[in-house]
């Protein structure tokens, strides 16, 4: 089943805008998640929109938040999201990035007291409509067990970066820190399927191909899988994601970091910081070489990757394509939701009196 990319932004705006959401946030909250459908990631879309009004439902939402900055320099700042949609708080504090590049060169933020922001990529592109780099991450609900730990001690922990060029598109590597991205599960849990090897470990520390093996008792492993493939490296990237999110922000961290609403088998015992925390960042290219030039040359980078020699069958890609190559097919054919999707958002609609307008 296909919807349009605007009657389901419209739909996830109207839904917020119920929630008791400002329309301009609900605006922005919706155009981040149905970018997510659009660009191919589903388990960061409206698939998600449900567990946003569970987490108002269970009073750990500010639909009005009234975001603050707590702390800050020329170039850093640390902003207090006062229990608001991630997916808001993101956005303005690479805004606070952004300016403070545009003054002095870089603007880097830590974000306390905040929740889920969606796919990490949205708000790095946002960095480079002004010729800057953008970088985001955010830490999640500890899933994740450490290279030889049993404790799931980290979450899925994204990093996302976004870098501009000329003529070709923008360069935007956005992926999690761990094997999958837990929203991946969830898809795989719907249409009771195995997961592939190397995605999860049950709770022996075994490797599964269960896609309930983590909520029973089970972890995500990190970027690698295991030691032999590098997981240490996949856990120590989530680690860096987790400090600079949480422990500089003052947020929770580590196995304190709250869940997120969806995940109802977890619990985390909060209490060493406030809420979720994202740290982004925003580098203006002229502070380092003429920007033109600089995209200019990336251009090349990026022409020369695409070029190179591939296996048979197979071409070379760069950071961002699939995502766009899916975003003007689903421009085009519209977003197919999954029936159990189609049931919860029908069941939100029901609830705050939006109609679902599901066929193209």
């Amino acid at each position: 089943m296909n919807i349009t990319v605007e009657a389901l932004r419209t739909f996830t705006e109207q839904v917020f805008v119920g929630m008791g959401c400002p329309q301009a946030d609900a605006e922005l909250a919706a155009d981040v998640l149905v970018s997510a459908d659009s660009r191919g990631v589903d388990s960061h879309g409206v698939a998600r929109l449900a567990g946003y009004v569970r987490l108002l439902d269970l009073k750990r939402l500010n639909p009005r938040p009234q975001i603050t900055v707590v702390h800050e320099t020329p170039s850093t700042a640390v902003v207090d999201g006062n229990a608001g949609l991630g997916l808001v708080v993101a956005p303005r504090a690479m805004q606070i990035a952004i300016e403070k590049a545009r003054n002095v060169g870089t603007g880097w933020v830590a974000v306390r007291n905040s929740n889920h922001f969606g796919i990490a990529g949205y708000h790095a592109l946002l960095a480079t409509e002004h010729n800057m780099i953008g970088w985001t991450m955010t830490h999640a609900a500890p899933l994740v067990a450490p290279t030889f730990s049993l404790e799931k001690m980290l979450g899925t922990n994204p990093v996302a970066v976004a870098i501009p060029a000329n003529e070709e598109p923008t360069f935007l590597a956005d992926f999690a820190s761990t094997a999958v991205a837990y929203g991946k599960m969830e898809l795989l849990q719907r249409k009771n399927e195995p997961t592939p090897e190397g995605w999860a470990q049950d709770a022996d520390g075994q490797a599964t191909t269960d896609p309930n093996a983590v909520k029973s008792g089970g972890a995500l492993l990190p970027l690698g899988s295991d030691r032999q493939h590098g997981s240490h490296k996949g856990y120590a990237l989530g680690a860096v994601v987790d400090i600079l999110s949480g422990v500089l922000s003052g947020a929770n961290y580590g196995p304190w970091v709250p869940p997120f609403a969806t995940a109802g088998f977890m619990t985390a015992d909060e209490g060493v910081g406030v809420g979720t925390g994202h740290f982004v960042g925003a580098m203006r290219i002229d502070a380092f070489r003429p920007a033109q030039d600089f995209k200019n040359n990336m251009d090349v980078w990026i022409r020369r990757f695409r070029n190179a020699k591939a296996v048979e069958g197979q071409r070379v890609l760069i950071p961002g394509d699939p995502e766009r190559e899916t975003e003007a097919l689903r421009r085009h054919q519209g977003i197919p939701l999954h029936p159990t999707v189609v049931k919860t958002l029908e069941e939100l609609g029901a609830r705050f009196g939006v109609p679902l307008r599901v066929p193209l």
